[in-house]
């Protein structure tokens, strides 16, 4: 298990978009480590080389722990349900050899905070 750790500040306008080193593996958690970002701060992390959506949220207050999940497929293309009960099999992204890309967004004037991946 690795622990990549980015920290962001932002602009004028509370924007930022900032990117981890290069890494590889099973995207564990990401826990928000709030330093100063205004309360209302939106969070969108990315693979990079792909675009696939990792974290999106809008209007987090404090600090916090995500756990992602992505739904997972059949061979055919349909989704991957549990038996009868219709629930979606969940699965750790995974990235190789990409940066994971974080765009904040309402986070006030350079104010900053940071955010640690732990990636398997």
């Amino acid at each position: 298990m690795r622990r990549i750790t980015v920290e962001i500040t932002t602009a004028a306008d509370g924007s930022a978009t900032v990117f981890s080193p290069r890494v590889s593996g099973e995207i564990c958690s990401i826990v928000y480590e709030k330093v100063d970002f205004a309360d209302g701060v939106d969070f969108v992390v990315t693979a990079d080389a792909t675009s696939e959506q990792i974290w999106a949220e809008n209007n987090v207050n404090a600090a916090t722990s995500r756990y992602p999940r992505a739904a997972t497929h059949t061979t055919a293309g349909a989704a991957a349900l549990y038996a009868s009960g219709g629930v979606a099999v969940l699965a750790k992204p995974a990235i190789a050899n990409d940066r994971l890309k974080v765009v904040v967004a309402q986070g006030g004037n350079a104010k900053s905070g940071k955010l640690h991946f732990l990636i398997d």
